[in-house]
Formats: C-alpha cells, sequence, structure tokens
C-alpha cells in the first residue's frame, strides 16, 4: 500500500490532523506521524500551521481561504497543501475521532452512507461534538471521494463497563430509548492503557485509575486493561470540573436556575458548558497554566476545587475496582502540571500512594517511591496514532 492516511478530530472551532504513511504495519508498533497541524479560529478566521516530524513549520499561521470559515473550509484547506507536505504520495483513508457511537458502535468501523446516517442520528446525545465530527468526514468525501475513511468513537473504549456503570436513575424506559452512561476520552484511555508497559517498564498494574486531565477531564476505573466505570456519563458535561466545564452538578440546581433565571435551554447549556468549571470559579482563565502563576485568591480556589473534587471520584473508582494498585495521569493538565499532581497524590495518600516530589518536579514516569503500595506514574497520550491504527487495520482488511 502505498500513500499516506490522514487523522482528523474536528471541534467547534478547529480541524486538528495528523498525517501517517499508508506503509505502516498497524501490528508492528506505534504509527509515527510525518505531519501534524491544525486550522484553527473557524468561524471567525481560520489559521493553519503544520509542523513535520522533526519539528519543521510547513504552514506558519497561514490563513485559510474562503467566505464561510468553516470545517468544509479547513479541510479543504488541508487538502489542498497534502502534496506540498508528502510530495508524489496520495491520501488513502483518513480516520475521523467521533465522539459518541451511542449503543451500536462499540468499535471502529469503515463509514458508509448508511452509517454516517445513523452517527447523525446520534448528534442530540453530544451537541457540543458530533456534528462537527460530521461536517469534517462530509467534507473530506467531497475532497477525497476515493479515500476510505474510518470512524474511531470515543465511548468505545468503555464498551466493557458493567450493566450496572451504565444505569443513570430514570425509569427504564429511558435506559431502553439510549438515555444511559457512556464515558469518553476513549481513545485517549485506549492509548495510555496500550503503551504503559513499554513507557513505565512494567505492565499496567491490575486496579488501576487514568486520570485524563486537560480541556475536557475524566477519570477511568481499568481492571485488567478494561474500563468498568467511568466519571463520565451521559455526557461530556458529567463528572469532575473541567476547564469550562462544571462536571456533575446537584440536577435540582439545574431546575432552580430554570426557573428562577428565566433561562432557556440555550443559555443553560452554554453556562454549563462554556461557563463553568476553572473559568467559572476563578473568573480569570480557563487555562491552568494561567492559574497557577495567578496571585488571585480565586485562581487558587479554582485549583483547589479542581484537585479536591478529582480526588474524590478517585476514591469513588477505587471502590469499584475494589481497591486501588496505580494511579496513571495524562492530557495537557496531567502531563504538565506539576502542582496539580503533587495536591491530587497528597489527597491520595491514606489509599496508599507515597508520593515522590523530586521525581514530580522532574516530570519522571514514575512519580511515587518504589516501594510505593500504590504507584503514581505520568504517561503522555497519542489519541491520534490510536486513530492511525485502527484506520490502517480496517484498510487492510477490506
Amino acid at each position: 500500500m502505498t500513500g499516506h492516511i490522514a487523522v482528523i478530530n474536528a471541534g467547534s472551532s478547529s480541524v486538528k490532523f495528523a498525517i501517517y504513511p499508508a506503509a505502516t504495519d498497524a501490528d508492528g508498533g506505534e504509527p509515527a506521524a510525518m505531519v501534524r497541524g491544525q486550522v484553527a479560529g473557524l468561524g471567525v478566521e481560520p489559521r493553519l500551521t503544520a509542523q513535520a516530524a522533526d519539528g519543521r513549520d510547513l504552514a506558519a499561521s497561514r490563513a485559510v481561504p474562503g467566505a464561510k470559515a468553516d470545517h468544509a473550509e479547513a479541510i479543504a484547506a488541508i487538502v489542498a497543501d497534502l502534496a506540498d507536505w508528502v510530495p508524489g504520495s496520495r491520501l488513502l483513508g483518513a480516520g475521523h475521532r467521533v465522539t459518541h457511537g451511542g449503543s451500536e458502535f462499540d468499535r471502529p468501523v469503515v463509514l458508509t452512507p448508511a452509517i454516517l446516517a445513523r452517527l447523525e442520528t446520534l448528534a442530540p446525545l453530544a451537541p457540543q461534538h458530533q456534528p462537527h465530527n460530521i461536517a469534517a468526514i462530509r467534507a473530506l468525501a467531497a475532497h477525497a471521494p476515493d479515500a476510505v475513511q474510518v470512524a474511531c468513537f470515543d465511548t468505545q473504549f468503555h464498551a466493557t463497563q458493567p450493566a450496572v456503570a451504565r444505569l443513570t436513575g430514570l425509569p427504564r424506559a429511558y435506559h431502553e430509548r439510549g438515555l444511559r452512561r457512556y464515558g469518553f476520552h476513549g481513545l485517549s484511555y485506549e492509548y495510555v492503557t496500550g503503551a504503559f508497559a513499554r513507557i513505565a517498564g512494567e505492565p499496567l498494574p491490575e486496579r488501576t485509575v487514568v486520570a485524563h486531565l486537560g480541556n475536557g477531564c475524566s477519570l477511568a476505573a481499568v481492571l485488567g486493561g478494561k474500563s468498568i466505570a467511568t466519571t463520565m456519563g451521559f455526557s461530556t458535561l458529567d463528572g469532575v470540573p473541567m476547564a469550562t466545564r462544571s462536571g456533575a452538578i446537584d440536577p435540582g440546581l439545574l431546575l432552580h436556575l430554570l426557573r428562577t433565571e428565566a433561562m432557556d435551554i440555550g443559555s443553560l447549556q452554554y453556562l454549563l458548558y462554556d461557563r463553568s468549571g476553572l473559568l467559572g470559579i476563578s473568573g480569570i482563565s480557563s487555562d491552568m497554566k494561567t492559574l497557577l502563576a495567578s496571585p488571585e485568591p480565586a485562581s487558587k480556589e479554582a485549583i483547589e476545587f479542581f484537585g479536591y473534587r478529582i480526588a474524590r471520584e478517585f476514591g469513588s473508582l477505587a471502590v469499584a475496582l475494589g481497591g486501588l494498585d496505580a494511579v496513571v495521569f495524562t492530557g495537557g493538565i496531567g502531563e504538565k502540571a506539576a502542582p496539580v499532581r503533587a495536591d491530587i497524590c497528597a489527597r491520595l495518600a491514606w489509599l496508599g500512594l507515597d508520593f515522590d516530589a523530586d521525581a514530580n518536579a522532574r516530570a519522571g514516569t514514575r512519580i511515587s517511591r518504589g516501594d510505593s503500595r500504590v504507584s503514581a506514574w505520568v504517561v503522555p497520550t497519542d489519541e491520534e496514532s490510536v486513530i492511525a491504527r485502527h484506520t490502517l487495520r480496517l484498510m487492510a482488511a477490506r
């Protein structure tokens, strides 16, 4: 197989992408990206950036042409530049991060018109994400109609959860209509659990909680490499506080806001998804790096709340696992914010975690002492390589 594949991660205001050689052996190790980049600023003034594997700038914040500043124009700009970035090659396939697979899609699939139509019906389950994922798929089909397209789902890793972990407490009829706990960030969890032994130099412990902490945040209880519980549920809004999302909140409070604040569904959705979390509590920023550097008491309170809520969920997931052998941090905050890791690990000392402050400060892979009963680790995630591997495998099987 000659040519290359693209991995596409489409959000509301950006399209992130990575280019991989199609000749990569899907079972022979981690695929290595040739190019990584993104089109940011969709809906306003989109600009394209791209870097080669050696760090060279291939496109340094170049304006994306077009009048609509939408996903279709972003994809068109990426496809147009591929010939320059990968001379003499052609686009054979593309793997897409798709937020929601519902109860039907629990593994990656080659996209067909029928499957794409089915995925569109799941948009109400992930209104902040699914429509953008689908827009990118349709745009790529228009510009590269012969390319095989594959959908990889953020819900698929959690398909192994037991039935009791999927219940919401609502009447059974709602559950049967698909209103259940799904869980997300599955591509990140799949990478971290699969790459742990190679990165850490020892097998993944039997009872592990992985914390994906970034712009979106969740934790997953992993037993023998499989998800059995996770903090996100029906939507990406549930669980721990995030950059701009509230995390779990008393539904009675939401009813109160609807009754007393003259809020409609749209304004409540905006409050919960875009104005809460770190941004809402601090009133300063959604960026953890900014908050850590800020002397303002509200910043410190936001960070404290963040660590407190995450530590509480570690305890909850330890119960689901029947004990705890290891904790793993990943995602932008999990990988880079040493003070946040230190705060959370200090709160977990009662579980048997003997924290190594020096290893944490120098960003070591293991951040607990060698004789700690519960070990702690930092494992950088790479969701794109998971999508690339699945895409190459499904293309080879055709």
